[in-house]
């Protein structure tokens, strides 16, 4: 017996043994349960990126169920989330829906963008609906997210997860001060200001921090203690602070010793910034656009869902004969997002390929008719002339040239680099009628520049926001007439050229070196600029993503020379810098 048994169960040990060979090793765990609240009113004109934002959130979608409600709609918002839920049900491991076609305002609203206390309280209705369902379906997470709040970052929701809180927000960025946390608020409910708030906001200090209040985007852990507590409505007994969702909840935290966090350890995402109660849904439409203009600067940028349909865009010259975009082919990432830019906001645009002055050799550009201005060094680094800034001028040169062989009253051209300021083509258009009703005789108006030395400008009688220019450098943006480009064309500049962003101060008399203006006698260009700028640089010299294809090149007639952006020595008039010197580019003046 022993023996049949010790045999028998050695067999039974190997027989165990092989069977654990051929079985693969245990799976990882599943991915906690998430459910994504969706509460969207008159939001048609950020719904597609947030929902585009949602769908590229890497997290595995059979894990999260989503939970979306709309509700007194004036736009389309109710047909656009059905459209989106009727193609991602199948992706999502469930779907709740409740759409309320009727209403289209609360009683007593001074238009769609005000919070009556019915608003409020209905708000917070649905916010603790999303919560009891996702309560109900036992879920380990429930994100809010407002529908014009956009996570770009797509691995938000598994970084906010990481940190292991009871209740934390993800910082999201805005055109201003404006984010979804506050670091301070009074003992009667409202905000208060404090000292932590813009080293987060700014990011001087990173990391996630205890705060009193985060709203609009927040993760809550459902599987945390206290958290069976927390209540949107009805609000907590003692609650006395402003009805309000956001402060109500932040008082059923604090009543349940829940600790909220806003974490600014990455970039997660963009809020836009409220309108004012009696602002439109086209105001807000415009400040959103703000919003997606910006962010296709820096690393995440907002795209729509692929799951949508889009009417195209129409787009317009606003006005002028024709607008130039100019960019060397070597830079298609500029190429690209600038004409995206520039088709949200429903402005047509003619591609220029730009002159890659890198491509020049010394012979190439004699051959041009290109003679350095004598005596010209950059008034920074003391070099002279760039192959680059060859290519920029006769860049800028040849679409003036074009002007006037076409016979174009007037153009606006665009170099690739630039970034918009809120409201572009609305404040130029108006300008520019301005500038037509009182019949102003121009030839150039700057639109993004870099005053050398700031001061008090001249004002424009009877045009508001118009200035006569001072000395200025960069070509980032400007209107031009045929009259004006006929002036710079006589000017014949090409025998003695300097970068083209001297070249005009020279032409409208403002720039600080005789010497240089003494070549062009005829110095009557009318220049303007716009105060404030409409534009400015997508990066400014030394960030991360700043990149000078005129700073960085070779002299225009030594293919052996290098430069960079900190400037070159080796074309001093001296074999050293000027003592005390400091190198630098004309980019950071």
């Amino acid at each position: 017996m022993l023996l049949w048994f010790i045999i028998f169960g050695g067999l039974m040990r190997a027989d165990c043994y092989f069977s654990e060979e051929k079985h693969p090793e245990e799976s990882n765990m599943q991915s906690p349960t998430v459910v994504i609240a969706v509460i969207a009113r008159n939001a048609a004109h950020s719904l597609p990126y947030y929902l585009g934002a949602l769908e590229r959130l890497n997290y595995p979608k059979d894990r999260i169920s989503i939970w979306a409600a709309t509700d007194h709609n004036a736009d389309n918002t109710t047909a656009i989330l059905r459209e989106w839920l009727t193609v991602m049900q199948k992706t999502y491991h469930y779907v709740e829906w409740r759409p309320m076609e009727q209403p289209t305002s609360y009683p007593g609203e001074m238009g769609p963008k005000h919070w009556t206390n019915g608003r409020y309280e209905y708000v917070m209705k649905l916010k603790q609906a999303a919560l009891n369902f996702a309560r109900r379906r036992w879920a380990d997470y429930i994100l809010y997210s407002d529908t014009d709040n956009v996570l770009t970052n797509p691995d938000t929701l598994s970084l906010m997860i990481k940190e292991n809180k009871s209740v934390i927000a993800p910082m999201l960025d805005s055109q201003t001060a404006y984010s979804n946390y506050w670091c301070g608020i009074t003992p009667q409910g409202y905000y208060r200001r404090t000292a932590e708030y813009f080293p987060t906001r700014h990011r001087h200090r990173t990391g996630c921090y205890p705060v009193p209040m985060v709203h609009s985007t927040m993760l809550l852990d459902l599987r945390k203690e206290g958290m069976k507590k927390l209540a949107f409505h009805p609000p907590h007994r003692d609650y006395s602070w402003p009805f309000d969702d956001i402060i109500v909840f932040a008082f059923s935290c604090r009543a349940a010793e829940v600790q909220m966090y806003v974490c600014n350890k990455e970039r997660y995402g963009y809020i836009n910034v409220p309108v004012k109660p009696q602002q439109t849904i086209e105001d807000d439409r415009i400040n959103f656009l703000h919003l997606h203009l910006e962010s296709m600067i820096n690393e995440f940028s907002m795209f729509p869902s692929q799951y949508l349909h889009l009417p195209p865009k129409q787009t317009d010259l606003m006005g002028f004969d024709e607008i130039y975009l100019i960019n060397l082919r070597r830079r298609p990432d500029r190429r690209q997002r600038m004409l995206w830019s520039l088709y949200e906001q429903e402005i047509d645009v003619k591609v220029v390929d730009a002159v890659d002055g890198g491509a020049l050799n010394s012979s190439d550009i004699k051959i041009l008719g290109v003679d350095l201005l004598p005596g010209y060094y950059d008034p920074i680094s003391r070099r002279t002339l760039t192959k680059g800034e060859v290519g920029c001028f006769l860049s800028h040169y040849y679409i003036w040239k074009e002007m006037v062989d076409m016979q174009l009253d007037k153009t606006l051209i665009f170099e690739d680099d630039v970034r918009f300021q809120g409201n572009f083509k609305r404040r130029l258009m108006r300008l520019m009628e301005d500038v037509a009703k009182v019949e102003l005789d121009w030839d150039i108006i700057y639109l993004g520049r870099k005053q050398v030395k700031p001061g008090e400008l001249e004002q424009v009688e009877n045009v508001k926001n118009l200035m006569v220019v001072d000395y200025s450098h960069w070509t980032l943006s400007y209107a031009i007439s045929q009259q004006g480009a006929q002036k710079l064309l006589n000017a014949e500049p090409l025998s003695k050229m300097l970068p083209v962003d001297e070249f005009l101060p020279i032409m409208y008399d403002k720039h600080p070196n005789e010497e240089y203006k003494a070549h062009f006698p005829n110095r009557n260009l009318q220049a303007f600029s716009t105060h404030p700028l409409l534009v400015q640089p997508s990066h400014y010299a030394g960030e991360p993503k700043w990149v000078s294809d005129t700073e960085t090149s070779t002299i225009w007639d030594n293919d052996e020379v290098q430069t960079d952006w900190r400037g070159s020595y080796k074309t001093l008039k001296g074999s050293a810098p000027p003592t005390g010197f400091q190198s630098a580019s004309r980019d950071e003046l």
